[in-house]
């Protein structure tokens, strides 16, 4: 059961966390705890994952419970619902108005009939209320060690959005490549590029720009734009500057915001550094010559004291096999860690809240997976 409440303020950063993670998916998960009302998503491909957890003391009012169902291991678990973007998007789709004009947000949830209910008293006595219907589903949860990167940045989201102006507005992908001297932003091509018809687009800026500015290895990545502008979005909102964690070409990347009465992770896939190949229709977001990871989930090394199960991020290009002896007939299916996969849904793991590190057993890598040719 989930009880809350907000003002109109409060109701246009809730929909911007919305907004921001209706990039990543198509699918939104309300997931309630004691710590807080978090909203998760991961995209078909498993190579994006985005997180908000708002605290309690954010809502003016809070409450939660977890259902009376029992788990496979006699355990309560929480009330998890997962939610169609497109039945939620509208709610929060003129924000402004929203801040202007609701008094009062009330967010609820109906288990009896699967619902969950968004109550919006405004002005003159208004009041609409949107009912939308809920799957219970365990939402995938992932660890990334953000302290364990070489490689940190933090800066104000404006001097960011300003930077990345200059990409044209079919530029799916970009560059971040940086040495202790500067950071440069650049628009992504494939070595065919062609001339003719593409802008190449550059911008360096100095360690002076950033808040924070830590280089430990000279590196440059490559990654999806669009999960960047929706965190950007949401950080301008909040006011907050963004961190970005990253190390070599092949291993995730984070971005985060921290604010007082929240924060957001996304971990995003980043391109191998491999050598050019034809590309399969099946490819991470674009046509690409080189292949994008995907998250997926394996067992650790036996005999490892204290190993634990890990989430990986595994290539995409149509790869036919994971290990030798293991074919997949669906390459967006999660290696789980030991949970079963149930009717194509996202494994369900141990309850966790986003913090500097996700508290579900595991981290969540890069690995390559190469092609059978």
């Amino acid at each position: 059961m989930l009880k809350c409440g907000m003002n109109g303020s409060q109701v246009k950063v809730f929909g911007k966390a919305v907004q921001a993670l209706s990039r990543i998916s198509d699918e939104l998960w309300l997931d309630p705890s004691e710590k807080g009302l978090a909203l998760r998503s991961v995209n078909s491909c498993r190579s994006a994952y985005g997180c908000v957890l708002f605290s309690p003391v954010f809502f003016q009012h809070y409450q939660w419970s977890t259902s009376a169902e029992m788990n496979d291991n006699d355990t309560i678990s929480n009330l998890n619902c997962k939610l169609g973007i497109k039945s939620i998007l509208p709610i929060f789709r003129c924000l402004n108005s929203l801040e202007r004009n609701v008094e009062k947000c009330k967010i609820f949830t109906r288990s009896d009939k699967s619902k969950v209910i968004f109550q919006f008293f405004c002005r003159h006595g208004i009041k609409r209320t949107h009912n939308v219907c809920f799957q219970e589903s365990q939402p995938l949860q992932v660890i990334f060690e953000k302290n364990t990167c070489s490689n940190t940045l933090m800066i104000q989201p404006r001097v960011l959005a300003e930077a990345i102006v200059l990409f044209t507005s079919n530029q799916e992908e970009m560059t971040l490549a940086v040495t202790p001297r500067n950071v440069c932003i650049k628009s992504y091509s494939e070595e065919s590029m062609d001339l003719t018809n593409s802008v190449y687009s550059e911008m360096c800026v100095g360690p002076d720009e950033f808040d924070f500015f830590q280089i430990g290895v000279d590196t440059e990545i490559t990654f999806c734009l669009k999960e960047l502008k929706g965190m950007l979005t949401f950080s301008e909102a909040i006011r907050a500057p963004i961190s970005i964690h990253f190390d070599i070409p092949g291993k995730p990347m984070a971005l985060s915001v921290d604010g007082m009465l929240l924060e957001a992770n996304f971990v995003l896939a980043t391109l191998a550094d491999e050598p050019s190949r034809e590309s399969s229709p099946q490819s991470l977001c674009l046509s690409q010559k080189r292949e994008r990871s995907d998250v997926a989930c394996s067992n650790s090394k036996a005999g490892e004291e204290g190993s634990k199960a890990t989430e990986y991020i595994a290539g995409k290009a149509a790869p036919k096999r994971l290990y030798p002896n293991e074919t997949l007939t669906d390459i967006s299916i999660l290696e789980n860690c030991g949970s079963p996969i149930i009717n194509g849904d996202i494994t369900a793991v141990p309850e966790s809240s986003v913090s500097d590190t996700e508290e579900v057993p595991g981290s969540l890598y890069l690995r390559k997976v190469k092609e059978r040719r």
